[in-house]
């Protein structure tokens, strides 16, 4: 007697199947066989429900049909929910966008690396990571492996991970760092990439090489960032200054030093525009500022409610037109940098957002807490007004 079980998905997915059949052996008189059709007996089925699903928008596809399309300020102002993933045992650290691909990816405080499709709004992969933890990440060139920095174990020197999403490998570990890494950044034309320390030292690495290349000590918790051209590299430090780096002869130190109109709070996130232009600079005090990437003169400033646990996180827009943050009262904000009005002001619903950051390729951003959201543009929403608004617009409903 052979007992096989069989598992099936009917094509509507409601209900997972179960079901267990006996085959019964029959001779002919010099070999036995079994006959699926004829000998088999179901002896029990059982149903299970369907695992659960992202709350995801019923305008996401429709939205995300076309890539990059100009932003204006009612675009920006009718940006809601779509997509909604809650299922994080702990607050999300980091989160980053492949450059070229519809990729995101995501560390958080559960340990866990997940790996989301953005062009339809799902999960595509998760990983744990229980011996180092996560914390810092971004995307390499491949769209299937990221750098990662630990939470723990950082005694062994193993601060750095370079990890295959793929098939869930280390396939190289970076040592040098002695504390955490806090900042991380992929050059956009090579292999290079920066990390930046507790331990008051930023580092340069190859992709290919275990051994630091360069490295750079300063007081302060330092911020790294590339410009979108690969030439340029800014390094925050203590007391609010910001250094830039020739990227390819950082060795003969900065060649611009500059601070930010008296501010002294310590820097915690610097963006480049993509066209280079302008730098992004948001503080511990929760200002804002927005620079001219040459000279740093200050093109317009921000202040929010203050987070006194949570570093907030600004983010531009592809075009280089709008900025948007997060607040210490856990709404979401937008402003025409050209005109330094704001575009729109929104309720998420999730508390501070931690983690900020545009895709660039889309008209799309993500913000997350201990919950992940995808926001787009919802051509049923409102735009007259731009005060504040209600992510509900775009409210989410359970898809099946």
């Amino acid at each position: 007697m052979i007992i096989n079980a069989i598992l099936r998905y009917p094509t509507n997915q409601t209900d997972l199947n179960l079901t267990i059949y006996i085959y019964k052996p029959y001779f002919n008189g010099k070999n036995a066989y079994i006959s699926t059709s004829n000998y088999a007996t179901s002896i029990c089925s059982y149903s299970f429900p369907p695992p659960p699903q992202p709350l995801v928008s019923p305008f996401w596809r429709r939205n995300q049909d076309d890539v990059t399309p100009e932003l204006n300020d009612d675009t920006v102002r009718s940006m809601a929910v779509a997509a909604v993933f809650s299922d994080f045992g702990g607050k999300i650290s980091s989160l980053d966008f492949h450059r070229t691909s519809d990729l995101l990816v995501t560390a958080s405080e559960d340990d866990s690396v997940r790996l989301y499709d953005i062009a339809n709004g799902k999960l595509l992969k998760t990983t744990y990571h229980k011996k180092h933890g996560a914390e810092s990440i971004c995307f390499t060139h491949h769209s299937n492996s990221v750098i990662c920095s630990s939470r723990y174990n950082l005694d062994s020197r193993e601060s750095l991970r370079y990890l295959s999403m793929y098939d869930n490998r280390c396939l190289r570990y970076f040592k040098g760092h002695e504390k955490r890494v806090v900042s991380l950044c992929m050059s956009p034309i090579n292999d290079s990439f920066m990390s930046g320390s507790l331990d008051h030292t930023v580092r340069i690495w190859d992709l290919r090489v275990n051994a630091c290349q360069g490295i750079l000590r300063l007081r302060g918790r330092p911020t790294v960032a590339y410009d979108q051209q690969g030439l340029v590299f800014a390094v925050s430090m203590e007391g609010g200054a910001i250094k830039l780096f020739d990227s390819r002869s950082y060795d003969k130190g900065p060649f611009d030093t500059f601070l930010v109109g008296g501010d002294t709070a310590e820097v915690c996130d610097i963006k480049f525009s993509n066209d280079g232009k302008s730098m992004l600079l948001a503080t511990k005090s929760n200002n804002i500022y927005v620079l001219d990437a040459y000279g740093g003169e200050k093109r317009c400033g921000f202040s929010l409610d203050p987070s006194p646990n949570t570093a907030i996180e600004a983010t531009f827009t592809p075009d280089g037109q709008y900025l948007v943050s997060g607040s210490g009262d856990g709404t979401l904000h937008a402003w025409s940098i050209r005109t330094r009005n704001k575009v729109a002001c929104w309720d998420n619903y999730i508390g501070v957002a931690s983690c900020l950051k545009w895709a660039p390729r889309r008209v799309m951003f993500a913000a997350a807490s201990s919950v992940l959201t995808f926001w787009i543009p919802n051509p049923a929403k409102p735009t007259t007004e731009p005060g504040n608004t209600h992510a509900e617009a775009g409210k989410p409903e359970q898809t099946t």
